[in-house]
Parts: structure tokens; C-alpha cells; sequence
């Protein structure tokens, strides 16, 4: 009876002290061994008046439910997002920004926290729009590995949606790999908790693998700064879609200097005649390799963009004979292109003609299997020393 007298009580949990008022509050004996106040929560409300202390005080008392509740019970964690994002939305839907209860607390005027509390007059205590405006329903705690599956599966799968198999693959491999050295350099843990030396340790990581103090580097700068770039736009992204895209970014401003942002050279004119165009130069190459090879080095095209031309894009009955390199558009069959300025059309003289003459219609063979293709070309120019030194 004790306990439900003090519920009621319109100033349970007040302790009027030097003029001032303090929440002062008993932690339950159940999770005494959990919290680490102990026996006792103290907080000074640093007010006198008695209607704001109360404002404050059910903030105080709130949290503490909730903080003890889960203390004692777990919560599926897609369960847990879905309470939070409803949180989000019916909060702003009444005219705030949606936050946590304890940042309420700490980045809110006392003014602004007594208009959320006046906004929920009226409405039942557990109600879904009480829990939204007064930031109770916490943010889910994904550790990283578990919001890289966010960020595929909900944040960027319309941007997936243009890519090919193969490129899906490779793009989530690249940025899969960027979180597992996060995982092996600092741990697994929760979004919400990675710091400034997180990510500082993942720097220096690169730093010792793009600049050592003593000897060459393994790894290019553009390799860092992609790796760092892929955590940066992950944390980035993925708290814009909880809602705080406000939220500071520990990788922000951690780049490496590349000076040395030079193309591939291209094979010399000589080269290609006296090597690489020498009768019987590819011949142990399969067709379609070989067929790629030719047409790589007389138009210029990269050996993933010829390999995916279809018989739509080549056209050998043009007054100009040529190829058009551009975006497969087919929601069955989807294709991106590198770049804007990749998609373009490339005439068909010499060799090149002769080759899709021999292919009217593709390569088949390497279609979206850019990585079998490489192997098979580098493997056999290696061989028979094709590459200049």
C-alpha cells in the first residue's frame, strides 16, 4: 500500500534542500546489482519552484522506469528500431524533434521541456505519442556489423537496384572489408559508443600501411582514403536515417594526401604492334579473351565494358560501325556504367571491327564476371611477358 500511496503523491521523490529541490529516489532492490548509483539516484533540480520541479521530476522518474524495466528484460533489437522510428515520426508529427530522454535533459531548455510535457496532457501515461514526445523509446544499439546489414538491406538498396550482380557483390565486399578491420582493430560494439580514438586507430592503421616509418608502403593512399570514406559515409548514413543527422562523425576530416593520382599509362603504340599484336601473341587465350584483348587495346574501352556489350549496343550495320557504352536500364538485367562521362559511343576500325565481326554478339562468357576475365588476361600477359616493364 505504501508504494502505491507514493505514486499518487503529487511530490513522491522531492527533497526540498537549501531552498532548492533534488530528486531523491530509492533503486529497487532487483536491480541494485545492475545500476551503478547503487542504493540511491540524487539529482538537484536546481529550482525552487514547486511546478517545475514536478515538470522535472517525471522526467527523472521516466527514465529511471524505463532504465530499470531494461535493465530486467530484453527487447528484440529490430523490435526496439521500429518502436524508435514510430518514436521519431509521431514526435515530429506533434511539433519536435525527436530525442532521447536523457538528451532531452541535458541539451534542452527547461522551457522546451515543459512544452513537450504540456503536449502530452490529456494523453494516457503509456501512449505511443507520450513515449515519442518525452523520448522514451531509446535508440537501438546496432553494433557496426549490424548496421552495415542496415545500410544494405534498408539505406542504399535503391541505389543497389542499377548495379549488376557482380558489381552489387564487389561494392558490399569493399565496404564490408572497411568494417572488418574497424571489428579487428577495435572491437564490435555499438554505433552509438565508437569515439574520436576509434577512428583514429583505424587512421593510423592505413598511415602504417601507406607511409611506414621505414621502407615503401603496401597501400595506396586512395586505398585509405577509400576505407576511411566508406566507415565515414556508413556512420553518416546510417544515424540520418535514425533521425540525427546531426549527429558528429568520429571519421570526419580523416583523409590521406595523394599526390600521386596518375592513370594507368597506356600500352606503347610499339608495343601493342611488335608484342601484344604479334601473330600467335594470344592465341593459348580462350576466344572471347582473346576477342576482349584485341578490342581493349585498339578502342581503349575497359575489359568490364566490353565485356558486357550486348547485341543492342553493337552496331556493325552503322554507316560508322561502332559500339555504345552505356547503362543496361533492364530491371531484370541491370548494368551501371563507371562514370557520366563513360557513357559514350566508340567506332570500330582495324582490329576491333574484325572482332565483333567474329562477336556480333558479346562475350557471353565474361558477362558480369569482371573478376574471371582479369584473372584469365593478366594470368596469361604475365606469362608471356605482354606487359611493358
Amino acid at each position: 500500500m505504501g508504494r502505491r500511496r507514493e505514486e499518487h503523491d503529487p511530490d513522491r521523490y522531492l527533497h526540498l534542500r537549501g531552498g532548492h529541490f533534488h530528486y531523491r529516489r530509492r533503486v529497487p532492490q532487483e536491480v541494485r546489482h545492475l545500476d551503478d548509483r547503487r542504493r540511491f539516484v540524487r539529482k538537484a533540480l536546481d529550482t525552487s519552484d514547486r511546478i517545475r520541479a514536478r515538470t522535472v521530476r517525471d522526467m527523472y522518474e521516466a527514465a529511471d522506469n524505463a532504465l530499470w524495466a531494461s535493465l530486467m528484460i530484453g527487447e528484440n533489437p529490430q523490435a526496439a528500431r521500429m518502436r524508435y522510428k514510430l518514436a521519431i515520426k509521431r514526435a515530429e508529427s506533434l511539433g519536435f524533434v525527436y530525442r532521447p530522454l536523457a538528451e532531452i535533459l541535458t541539451a534542452e531548455p527547461l522551457e522546451t521541456i515543459l512544452q513537450r510535457v504540456e503536449s502530452t496532457i490529456g494523453e494516457p501515461a503509456k501512449s505511443p505519442a507520450v513515449d515519442a514526445i518525452t523520448g522514451m523509446v531509446e535508440r537501438p544499439e546496432d553494433k557496426i556489423s549490424d548496421a552495415l546489414k542496415v545500410y544494405f538491406s534498408d539505406i542504399v538498396r535503391d541505389e543497389l537496384r542499377t548495379k549488376s550482380p557482380d558489381q552489387r557483390k564487389r561494392w558490399k565486399a569493399k565496404r564490408q572489408m572497411s568494417v572488418d578491420v574497424f571489428i579487428e582493430l577495435v572491437e564490435d560494439k555499438p554505433m552509438s559508443t565508437i569515439t574520436r580514438d576509434d577512428a583514429l586507430k583505424v587512421h593510423r592503421y592505413w598511415l602504417d600501411r601507406i607511409a611506414p616509418e621505414e621502407g615503401p608502403g603496401d597501400r595506396s593512399a586512395s586505398t585509405g582514403n577509400r576505407n576511411m570514406g566508406n566507415l565515414r559515409t556508413l556512420y553518416s548514413d546510417y544515424f540520418r536515417h535514425l533521425g540525427f543527422p546531426e549527429q558528429k562523425n568520429p571519421f570526419a576530416d580523416l583523409s590521406f594526401s595523394d599526390k600521386s593520382k596518375r592513370s594507368r599509362p597506356p600500352f606503347p603504340t610499339d608495343w601493342i604492334r611488335d608484342k601484344i599484336l604479334a601473330p600467335g601473341a594470344l592465341a593459348k587465350l580462350n576466344a572471347e579473351a582473346r576477342g576482349i584483348a584485341l578490342a581493349f587495346v585498339e578502342t581503349g574501352c575497359r575489359p568490364s565494358e566490353l565485356a558486357n556489350l550486348h547485341k543492342g549496343v553493337i552496331h556493325l550495320d552503322d554507316e560508322v560501325p561502332h559500339i555504345s557504352v552505356e547503362p543496361r536500364e533492364d530491371p531484370e538485367d541491370p548494368r551501371e556504367i563507371k562514370t557520366a562521362s563513360s557513357v559514350r559511343k566508340v567506332p570500330l576500325v582495324g582490329v576491333a571491327l574484325e572482332v565483333f565481326k567474329k562477336h556480333p554478339n558479346g562475350f557471353p562468357r565474361y558477362k558480369d564476371r569482371g573478376t574471371q576475365l582479369s584473372a584469365a588476361v593478366n594470368k596469361h600477359f604475365k606469362k608471356h611477358n605482354l606487359f611493358p616493364t
